[in-house]
């Protein structure tokens, strides 16, 4: 057994994380309201690009589901929604999201969710050595491979970026 000291602190992502045997890195940094992933690549140093953002969003049933992009871009909602056979889909409200994921907006994790939600990666993502992504709560990313995506949540590859 590790001591509690050995960590930052755990999140239900870092949990979930641990119990299916994935490896990462912990990534704390001095959050910023409404910051976004440029704070937190400037914080850790690493481009953007490599910066996962986790998104709650919704089809026109309400039905939640995760997207992850890249955080210098953007969702095409209207792309998604074809690729994903939908009428379309739509970032959920805050408060709606918090209840889907379990997370606070900014701390939002697409591991350990608690509610088990279909989850969209932008491709290319998964073409990036490691990626930095929101390890359960604010000003907290954790390192990892991309492959886990794919193997733990399962992730279904879409093309939906647009340039910010």
């Amino acid at each position: 057994m590790s001591s509690k000291k050995d960590h930052i602190s755990e999140t239900q992502a870092t949990q979930f994380l641990r119990k299916h045997g994935i490896s990462f890195t912990e990534h704390p940094y001095p959050y910023e309201e409404h910051g976004g992933t440029s704070v937190s690549a400037r914080e850790l140093g690493v481009d953007e690009h490599h910066v996962v953002k986790t998104l709650v969003m919704q089809d026109e049933a309400a039905k939640p589901m995760l997207v992850l992009m890249h955080g210098d871009r953007k969702v095409s909602t209207k792309n998604l929604a074809r690729q994903i056979g939908c009428k379309s889909v739509e970032p959920c409200k805050p408060e709606v999201a918090n209840r889907h994921s379990g997370f606070l907006i900014g701390g939002t994790s697409p591991f350990g969710t608690r509610k088990a939600m279909p989850v969209y990666v932008e491709e290319s993502i998964l073409a990036i050595p490691k990626i930095y992504i929101n390890g359960g709560r604010r000003g907290f990313l954790i390192g990892i491979a991309p492959d886990a995506i794919v193997k733990v949540l399962p992730g279904k590859p879409v093309h939906c970026a647009l340039e910010e």
